[in-house]
């Protein structure tokens, strides 16, 4: 049997994902959680075979969880399931060590095939994601751009970012303008929107 962790926040997508996985004669679902620390807490105690992680969890990234999963548990094989297929999240799952990456949208007969896959080895990753971060290229921002964009993101004002990042209000300005720059956008508020949407913060 795939001993399966399941990480995914929506009580009911959660429990539908058990049911149909546990329905496939080689699957259990030996563990379900919410958050991400929950996550990494059964990965701990039960050393499942797949973790199959939501992107967006309300304590954390799966990003992020299958980073810590490589380190502290790392028999265990990683297949991202997301709702939002996003070029930049995808080459960040593969620098997480995740073994797969899927979007939400697919059957749940290829959901079993990936999990089969990646815990015989193999790679497992949407099509038409892999071809779009291909096309997309590599995040153009430097870690401290993508901190400044974050932080422009909700709206705050120049001195607001330089506060909260404990930066000069021109050195806010001139990572804004980089970032601008590199997404071929007008403002900051078009720049977060594109890196948004790209997966690159």
């Amino acid at each position: 049997m795939i001993r399966l962790l399941l990480a995914e926040d929506q009580g009911m997508m959660r429990g539908a994902l058990a049911l149909l996985l546990n329905l496939e004669p080689d699957i259990e679902v030996v563990a379900q959680a919410g958050t991400a620390a929950e996550a990494m807490e059964a990965a701990r105690e039960v050393r499942p075979d797949v973790a199959l992680l939501d992107i967006e969890m309300p304590d954390g990234s799966g990003l992020d969880t299958a980073a810590m999963l490589r380190e502290q548990v790392p028999d265990c094989r990683v297949l991202i399931l997301t709702t939002f297929g996003r070029p930049g999240y995808l080459r960040q799952a593969m620098e997480a060590g995740a073994a797969g990456f899927l979007v939400k949208d697919g059957p749940v007969e290829q959901l079993a095939v990936a999990v089969r896959r990646v815990l015989a080895g193999h790679r497992v990753i949407d099509p038409a994601l892999a071809a779009a971060a291909l096309a997309a290229g590599p995040n153009p921002l430097t870690c401290r751009e993508r901190h400044v964009l974050t932080a422009a993101a909700d709206g705050a004002t120049i001195a607001d970012i330089a506060a909260r990042l404990h930066l000069s209000e021109s050195t806010v300005r001139n990572y804004l303008s980089a970032a601008i720059g590199k997404t071929g956008t007008r403002n900051r508020i078009e720049a977060a929107l594109s890196a948004r949407a790209n997966g690159w913060i």
